[in-house]
């Protein structure tokens, strides 16, 4: 993974790991105040030996305090020190409760006690630590054996009172908002990392083009409106969808095909805008100049003929077995140099009739008619049809559905044309978010919030219509229909420039 990889993981779940964030703050927030405040006091006796003149004495004497020093940091839990404290001072409390309460500590080489004790009550915790030392220090040469002259060898001295705290030691309140902070940061990315490893869904161009191994020859911006009109370049040429269909025509003519021209357009799996999609892509085509030749070679649940608004009755079945002329049932559309072949009656054969050698002569014969022939056929995962026309035409054009196609049916359909032999020209993206992190325009600067608006105008949506059949339609087309221009590079014809000026 790269970093743009890391960087869009950090941008599609940052609301959860802001989240996470702040409820692992809030939690350590909340425990933190909810805890009693304990102040801690010390206190620090000094043993040390009574006889000895010498300096060997000394020296003996020293070794031996060290050498008992950790038997009297034992002691100073036990019930023989912390009975006379709890008697003097009166507190109501157990050895054994005080002796949780109390610590001790002994560096090395050392033979000083450190005694601590810990309290709600600064006050009482110095005087629990001082009237442990006391007792311990009394308590220490009772033990000890007597010397020769009846007196204990070894002496304790305080040497540090215990005084009151002035802030508790504990709850910890920086400390804890730290700990909070950082666990909570570090289930937030745990919980992004998981949820991407787990994602199967194609997202992205990058992850398209790993799994095809094709080139991106488009990306199509989504559109809520799309349902109301799927047939944008001809509703409204201006719009940024538009504009990726008019990018995908660029690129479209830029693929290496071997001096052919005729692509079938398919998906994985349905409902991935593969029909939508051809049309566009054909009428922009057309709008550059470009005669077209759109068949609908569905011939399951064929959806052309609907979405231009023309008779599909009659069309390809009736041309493949013969009942009908090619030039009988080709239809011209929108004025444009775009000629339409709906897919006539579904027939109870649909992968032979399109795998037949009388298809592949058809295409043959459409190829030197026109520049450029678009099949819609039917998604390659459910059934093998559009794999068997793609070894027919030049090759496939793969539409796949941002979030909607995972990355095992991708590669499955894309297996399914590698082994018939059929080549893959290339894919689209389609329904691209406009927004996101997995947005393609934003990373170029080009969609919604890009060039897209400096260009967008209100336009009216481009009148539909009636449905024509082969019997009202010529070649030609109709007389009456609005003369439209070819589009420039730019892809914006004179009508809507002219709509566009009065417009402002």
């Amino acid at each position: 993974m790269e970093l743009s990889d890391y960087i869009r993981i950090l941008r599609k779940n940052w609301i959860i790991i802001v989240a996470l964030t702040l409820i692992g703050l809030s939690a350590t927030t909340v425990f933190t105040l909810t805890r009693t405040p304990i102040y801690e006091s010390s206190s620090t006796i000094f043993v040390s030996t009574q006889a000895g003149g010498t300096a060997a004495e000394l020296q003996q004497g020293s070794s031996f305090t060290q050498a008992r020093i950790n038997t009297y940091v034992g002691l100073v839990r036990t019930p023989i020190v912390l009975d006379p404290v709890i008697e003097q001072l009166d507190v109501s409390t157990t050895p054994a409760a005080l002796a949780g309460r109390v610590s001790a500590t002994a560096a090395l080489n050392s033979t000083l006690i450190t005694i601590t004790v810990s309290d709600p009550d600064a006050t009482r915790a110095a005087s629990l630590a001082n009237a442990i030392a006391s007792s311990l220090s009394s308590v220490v040469p009772q033990l000890e054996p007597e010397s020769n002259d009846g007196s204990s060898p070894v002496r304790l001295s305080r040497v540090s009172e215990a005084q009151p705290a002035l802030s508790p030691s504990s709850p910890n309140t920086p400390l804890n908002l730290a700990i909070g902070l950082i666990a909570g940061l570090v289930l937030g990315l745990g919980v992004a990392a998981l949820r991407t490893s787990l994602d199967n869904k194609v997202r992205t161009l990058r992850e398209a083009e790993t799994i095809t191994k094709a080139p991106a020859i488009g990306a199509i911006a989504y559109d809520v409106k799309a349902r109301e009109r799927p047939l944008i370049v001809h509703a409204d040429p201006l719009s940024p969808r538009a504009e990726s269909f008019r990018a995908l025509r660029t690129n479209l003519q830029f693929l290496d095909m071997g001096g052919r021209s005729s692509f079938v357009v398919t998906s994985s799996i349905a409902s991935e805008g593969k029909s939508t999609t051809t049309i566009n892509l054909a009428i922009a085509l057309a709008d550059a100049g470009k005669r077209v030749a759109l068949i609908d070679a569905d011939l399951r649940k064929p959806t052309v003929a609907d979405y231009l608004g023309i008779e599909g009755g009659v069309g390809l079945t009736d041309v493949l077995i013969g009942r009908a002329a090619v030039d009988d049932v080709m239809l011209p559309w929108g004025g444009r140099s775009l000629f339409v072949l709906p897919s006539g009656k579904i027939p109870p054969n649909p992968s032979e009739l399109l795998g037949s050698h009388k298809m592949g002569s058809f295409l043959s014969a459409l190829e030197e008619d026109f520049d450029v022939v678009l099949c819609d056929a039917p998604p390659l995962l459910p059934v093998t049809d559009a794999a068997i026309l793609a070894r027919l035409t030049s090759g496939a054009i793969m539409v796949v559905s941002a979030g909607r196609a995972t990355k095992h049916q991708l590669a499955g359909s894309t297996e399914a044309l590698n082994t018939v032999g059929a080549k893959l020209a290339g894919f689209v993206m389609s329904m691209v978010p406009t927004r996101g992190p997995d947005s393609y325009y934003s990373a170029y600067g080009y969609g919604y919030g890009g060039y897209g608006n400096g260009y967008r105008k209100d336009t009216p949506a481009r009148k539909k219509w009636p449905r024509r059949t082969a019997a009202t339609s010529g070649i030609a087309g109709r007389p009456d229909e609005p003369e439209r221009a070819l589009e420039d590079a730019g892809g914006f014809s004179r009508r809507a420039t002219r709509e566009a000026q009065r417009s402002e």
